[in-house]
């Protein structure tokens, strides 16, 4: 199943963060981890406030904690979560913060 954002929205696969407790041991993958609020883009919209960002597939961006819509795609053991977030102005409340260089 493939998913195209419409206007100024993206697409983004959250990253998830690696856990380490006081003691210096690393919780595994199976652990449940709290996701940080970052991600890759892997798809974008065709509106206007993207183009003019120039965000792009591959990007890692910044977003708040809650924003954007959470889904999942995939089946059994295949289901990734993903976010669609609103790309907009200053004025618009954009849901990204930054880009990751």
């Amino acid at each position: 199943m493939n998913i195209k954002p419409l206007g100024n929205r993206i697409l983004v696969k959250q990253s998830t963060q690696e856990e380490v407790t006081a003691s210096g041991i690393v919780l595994p993958d199976t652990a449940e981890k709290e996701k940080k609020a970052q991600g890759k883009i892997v798809a974008i919209g065709s509106g206007e406030m993207v183009a003019r960002l120039g965000l792009k597939v591959g990007d890692t961006v910044v977003f708040g904690k809650y924003a954007g819509e959470e889904i999942e795609m995939g089946t059994g053991s295949d289901k990734q979560e993903y976010k669609i977030l609103y790309v907009g102005s200053e004025e618009d409340k954009s849901d990204v913060l930054a880009v990751v260089e």
